[in-house]
């Protein structure tokens, strides 16, 4: 180990509590890539013939992104591949390096390291990587595009190595967590880990460690006071939020500047701020909340098929398990058409109840258009037994579209349904609405002073609901300045605001053009 290495705060606080367990969340240039290295080349030097799990993604992750970025520093602090640790090959006996306490049958995934330490590179991509593994750390870099399934099932279960040689250290069988903030409900498995920490605890080993490392403790009390810290490190897990800004010193304020520039309004708050999503109270839904999601399953189909993994599976490509659609009315449907992304939205409302149940919602991207988009909707609703929709359209669905025929939008969605053998019920609603008659009329509704209010199917209307919780608002107006920019991993297409327009169709067509009370839909649970 160097004996100077500069740190942030945090990659100070990160290593001078020294969790057993540390998770960090932390947004873009905040210098993740040294507290691994930092962190990995302790476990290495301590811990020797040892096994680390590297878990990444994918392969190209691995090999392009958190891999590369570690070796970086390992070389600057004077740790030379071929000398000091080697990759992708058995080390050769010519190095008089030990073996490992576990040899690896084969070496293409493997770090080795010249007391015989080993790090195993487990990409998710890579299909049993994890399997009759024994691991004595876990390492995990961009959280946020990790399986967590697979990890719980495959890996997790193999920190399990070593207790022998190893017990006596604070962090075997420990674990390194780091992403900036999630954008996706799959993405914040590691959040959870928030609930776990132990603030007092936290407090107590950084006030402890403060102590030692200023001298404040007396000589003949040190020893006495490091088995503390190890007992209290071995118990701990940390859980923190750094945004870009904690690295200011080393990015500069015209690097955040820039950022809040260029990104999108969702990336700058999730990989520089490091805040998670939520919607903003000057957002353009700004009075959606949680009380608004609801699940529907209708576990008599679910419970028939009992263990038939594959009739489940084709079973959940269907409406089959949607205890929320009600078989004897129609469905109402309401779109938004972009050279990009197209979207469909589909609803019930219930005269009754008052509600507008959102019980699914449909996207399509690049070469697939508004034909393959309806087919998705008649795949899906195939079993529906009433095949009848409420097609609720703008002037935007007429005389425009992408050019590959002469007709416009509503005639290429109303043919594709009838060749599905759907009957169509066309309502035109007029000119699109001012965007603030439009704001304070849906947000009325969720407040449950409109005719209808809103509840959406959480688990079919993911992309939507983010597509509504981070829609903003500019000049009096949704912001839509997103839509134009290229995609990214980051953000997607389908975070934008285009759902959420084709949302608003809906709830305009559903609110103020309702079709009588044939439509009597299930409410579902909230």
């Amino acid at each position: 180990m160097p004996e100077q290495v500069y740190m942030n705060r945090m990659q100070r606080e990160v290593c001078s509590i020294d969790a057993h367990t540390s998770v960090v969340v932390a947004g873009r240039g905040t210098g993740k890539g040294l507290l691994h290295a930092f962190i990995n080349l302790r476990n290495f030097q301590q811990m020797p013939r040892s096994t680390t799990a590297f878990v990444c993604p994918n392969s190209v992750r691995a090999k392009t992104n958190t891999l590369p970025s570690m070796f970086q520093h390992w070389e600057t602090w004077g740790f030379r591949r071929g000398v000091h640790w080697d990759i992708g090959r058995r080390p050769p006996a010519s190095l008089g390096w030990p073996s490992p306490l576990i040899t690896p049958e084969h070496w293409e995934n493997i770090i080795s390291f010249y007391n015989g330490a080993i790090g195993q590179i487990i990409s998710q991509d890579r299909v049993g990587t994890s399997n009759s593994k024994s691991f004595d750390f876990v390492d995990i870099d961009e959280a946020k595009f990790i399986d967590f399934e697979r990890l719980k099932d495959e890996t997790l279960p193999a920190n399990r190595g070593q207790q022998k040689e190893f017990g006596d250290l604070h962090f075997h069988h420990g674990l390194l967590i780091t992403s900036d903030m999630p954008v996706t409900k799959a993405g914040s498995w590691f959040t959870r880990y928030e609930g776990q920490s132990n603030k007092d605890v936290i407090a107590t080993i950084e006030e402890l460690s403060a102590a030692m490392s200023a001298g404040l403790i007396p000589d003949n009390h040190r020893g006495e006071a490091a088995r503390l810290l190890n007992h209290l490190r071995r118990d701990a897990t940390l859980y923190r939020r750094y945004s870009s800004l904690t690295n200011i010193e080393v990015l500069g304020e015209a690097w955040v500047r820039q950022m809040k520039r260029d990104l999108p309004p969702l990336v700058f708050r999730t990989s520089i701020l490091c805040l998670p999503i939520g919607v903003a109270k000057d957002g353009f839904y700004s009075a959606l909340s949680s009380r608004h999601f609801y699940s529907a399953t209708e576990f008599h189909a679910l419970d028939a098929l009992g263990y038939d993994f594959n009739g489940l599976r084709e079973a959940a490509a269907t409406c089959e398990f949607d205890a929320d659609v009600d078989g004897k009315a129609p469905l109402c449907i309401a779109f938004d058409y972009n050279a990009k992304i197209n979207w469909l939205v589909v609803g019930q409302p219930n005269e009754d109840t008052r509600r507008l149940n959102v019980v699914k919602s449909f996207f399509v991207k690049y070469d697939r258009r508004l034909p393959e988009l309806v087919d998705d909707f008649a795949k899906y609703y195939e079993k529906h037994p009433y095949k009848e929709v409420v097609f609720y359209f703008d002037s935007t669905a007429l005389g425009s579209n992408y050019a590959v025929n002469n007709q416009d939008f509503k005639w290429v969605i109303c043919h594709q349904l009838h060749l599905h053998g759907w009957r169509v019920r066309p309502v035109y609603i007029g000119a699109p609405m001012n965007h603030l008659e439009k704001m304070l009329l849906i947000n009325r509704g969720l407040a449950g002073q409109a005719r209808l209010c809103p509840y959406f199917n959480e688990a079919n209307n993911q992309a939507l609901i983010m597509s509504l919780q981070t829609a903003g608002v500019r000049n009096g107006k949704k912001d839509k300045s997103g839509e134009k920019l290229a995609e990214t991993t980051d953000d997607p297409y389908e975070f934008r605001t285009d759902g959420s327009d084709a949302y608003d169709t809906l709830y305009i067509g559903c609110e103020r053009f309702p079709q009588g009370r044939v439509l009597l839909a299930t409410t579902g649970s909230h």
